[in-house]
């Protein structure tokens, strides 16, 4: 009998090993549909069939030449809830992406904000005054530029970081290293949802969406996600607020909302669901 579940074992590892090379292959050698969308930006896209992660997965890349004249600033709104196209058409940036988490009910962030200087919105804590997983990390904006941020387990952490702050999370990829996942009671972690991430490499800012909830796509667990900024070379990587909220807007194409948000449970461009802040590519 041991030597039956010993080998049933190393099969069975041997076959998920298998999985995730076939996966991490049929990423690696995609060829993208690629667009130029303005000088340094151009979107990369494809929509895999059965063939990654064993479900259909479309996923949209806006990769970023940082060096170029591009700047990155958040858009928020204190209590109100808008779309991503609502907060492009008022600040008119080349692209906009949706950001961290918020309150749905009442509007306005869950996670801290600071736009310069001032705080839009602090942390909300849970009921034991502890951080959750998307308040132990943040995008920083600074002069334009963007870079991840870890949280160094301190109550003030974010006094430390100079510029405009989006805390969120979970931080998936830390110079060059995949983050421990903390497995919550959630979804969050486990199920496939659509996600929104940002990935920095070596010489490029990507911004990153993978549709989900429907049958033509499946969306990724956090695990998958992580994995695949991996593949993309991230150097840092991490998750925004994924679900509904996953909108990808780019103000030189037709329709401007590129993926499939999910809130009007159609395979269309229409049904993007309302959030507090966004990430702007000026």
């Amino acid at each position: 009998m041991k030597e039956f579940l010993l080998t049933f074992l190393t099969g069975f590892l041997l076959t998920l090993n298998a999985v995730a090379q076939t996966d991490s292959l049929t990423f690696v050698k995609t060829k993208w549909e690629i667009k130029k969308i303005a000088k340094g930006i151009q979107r990369k896209h494809y929509w895999f069939k059965k063939n990654l992660f064993n479900a259909n997965e479309n996923i949209n890349i806006l990769e970023i030449n940082p060096r170029k004249t591009i700047s990155f600033a958040i858009g928020y709104e204190k209590q109100l809830l808008k779309t991503v196209s609502d907060f492009a058409k008022e600040t008119n940036p080349i692209a906009a992406i949706n950001g961290s988490f918020f309150d749905v009910k009442n509007g306005g962030a869950v996670d801290m904000i600071r736009v310069n200087g001032e705080v839009i919105s602090p942390n909300r804590l849970d009921k034991t005054g502890n951080r959750d997983t998307h308040q132990q990390a943040a995008i920083v904006f600074n002069k334009g530029k963007i870079s991840i941020a870890k949280w160094d387990g301190t109550a003030d952490w974010e006094n430390k970081l100079t510029g405009d702050i989006m805390d969120s999370g979970p931080l998936l990829v830390y110079h060059g290293a995949m983050e421990k996942l903390i497995e919550d009671t959630t979804s969050m972690v486990k199920v496939r949802h659509p996600r929104t991430a940002v990935a920095i490499t070596r010489n490029r800012v990507l911004l990153i969406t993978i549709d989900g909830r429907n049958e033509n796509a499946a969306g990724l667990d956090m695990h998958e996600l992580g994995k695949l900024l991996k593949w993309l070379k991230a150097v840092d990587g991490i998750n925004l607020d994924g679900g509904g909220s996953t909108t990808l807007w780019l103000s030189r194409e037709t329709p401007h909302v590129v993926n499939y948000p999910t809130d009007n449970k159609k395979w269309d461009h229409e049904g993007e669901r309302k959030v507090a802040n966004v990430i702007l590519v000026k």
